[in-house]
């Protein structure tokens, strides 16, 4: 037979390790916010050098970033991730639905959609997105690379590709600043395709 006393450690460790897993705090759930820039780069609403309707594409994500987490790197070969800090949705769609907000900002004389979304129709243009690095650096600076392509819908032609850095020094610790820098860097990679969108050929719908 079992001696008593340990029959009451093993009732006593399994009450203590539920009571651990029953108080677990719950994870902070956060969200990018769109950021004001200058509409247009300081272009008047209703240039006719922007297209009137932009498409962006589903925004591809690096494979380490597809996750609920909230990641930092540590070092070249190492990540930090915490349960403690989460993205509300996946982080690709987010992505795409506050940069869609974002170029509306700056381009406020067209109409910008968002291939994931439930609006569709023929558009002048279409801006492609590849995300492949959105956390922050060994020292907490925030980091958007990013590959971006801007193009005229009905010319391929008439593309143009850039590869784009961005970094911003959180205004203080914690996740919460983290995720304000980056939507900040975000808002920067708006300005850029605002800027490349801009410098497309009209479309032969225009006029």
């Amino acid at each position: 037979m079992t001696p008593r006393w340990i029959t009451a450690l093993a009732l006593a460790l399994c009450l203590g390790l539920a009571a651990c897993v029953g108080t677990s705090p719950e994870p902070t759930v956060y969200t990018l916010a769109p950021v004001a820039g200058a509409p247009g780069g300081g272009v008047p609403a209703g240039d006719a050098s922007a297209p009137r309707t932009i498409e962006l594409r589903r925004v591809g994500l690096a494979g380490y970033l597809d996750r609920p987490e909230i990641v930092r790197t540590e070092n070249d070969n190492r990540l930090a991730v915490s349960d403690a800090d989460r993205w509300g949705e996946p982080l690709d769609d987010m992505i795409g639905r506050v940069l869609t907000e974002d170029l509306g900002r700056r381009l406020p004389g067209s109409t910008v959609i968002a291939e994931a979304g439930a609006i569709s129709t023929d558009t002048d243009a279409i801006v492609e997105v590849e995300i492949r690095r959105f956390d922050a650096d060994p020292d907490g600076t925030a980091v958007v690379l990013a590959q971006l392509s801007a193009r005229a819908s009905r010319d391929r032609a008439a593309q143009a590709i850039r590869t784009v850095r961005f970094t911003v020094r959180p205004a203080g610790p914690g996740a919460g600043a983290l995720v304000a820098a980056l939507s900040t860097g975000l808002g920067q990679l708006a300005d850029t395709a605002a800027a490349m969108l801009r410098a497309l050929p009209a479309s032969p719908r225009a006029g």
